[in-house]
């Protein structure tokens, strides 16, 4: 994973998206679907952020040199405070673009190597973390897209659980 020390490697930085609507990250962002048993791990994004006050998943900006699968779990890591080695990834979607420039949004759909939920530890990004049962996170004030992508997701993970 890049140590995003290189300021022309870092994805931070706003590209654009439909209809000349900015969006998070030069080279696309990615973002990750971690599951423990019938629960997902939502981030209440802090004020201040990108989608500020929205529930999504712990995710951010691709660097240059990323996959999508190491851009989430590394937003993932720095963002709650979970260990990639506690991560299995099972499947990536882009569930959003491609948009002018090639931008997307890639959902990392993955579960905790346990199958039990992890402790976190929010950094300044996120105004709570918490692990919500499928049934219930569509009750939460989402992110638009991910709102929008939340059934498939959801009926993707069941699918790569069976």
């Amino acid at each position: 994973m890049c140590a995003r020390v290189n300021p022309e490697l870092s994805g931070d930085g706003w590209a654009q998206g439909p209809n000349g609507v900015p969006v998070w990250g030069k080279f696309g962002a990615a973002g990750l679907f971690l599951v423990a048993g019938d629960e997902v791990l939502l981030q209440h994004r802090a004020a201040w952020t990108n989608n500020g006050g929205t529930w999504g998943i712990p995710g951010g900006a691709r660097d240059k040199p990323e996959t999508p699968e190491q851009a989430a779990l590394r937003e993932t890591e720095e963002e709650t405070g979970i260990a990639v080695a506690d991560v299995e990834v099972l499947e990536s979607i882009v569930t959003s673009g491609p948009f002018d420039g090639g931008w997307t949004y890639t959902t990392v759909l993955a579960r905790t190597v346990t199958g039990q939920r992890l402790e976190t530890t929010p950094n300044e990004e996120s105004a709570e973390l918490r692990w919500v049962p499928f049934a219930q996170v569509d009750q939460l004030e989402l992110i638009p897209p991910f709102r929008e992508a939340l059934p498939g997701l959801v009926e993707r993970c069941g699918e790569l659980n069976r």
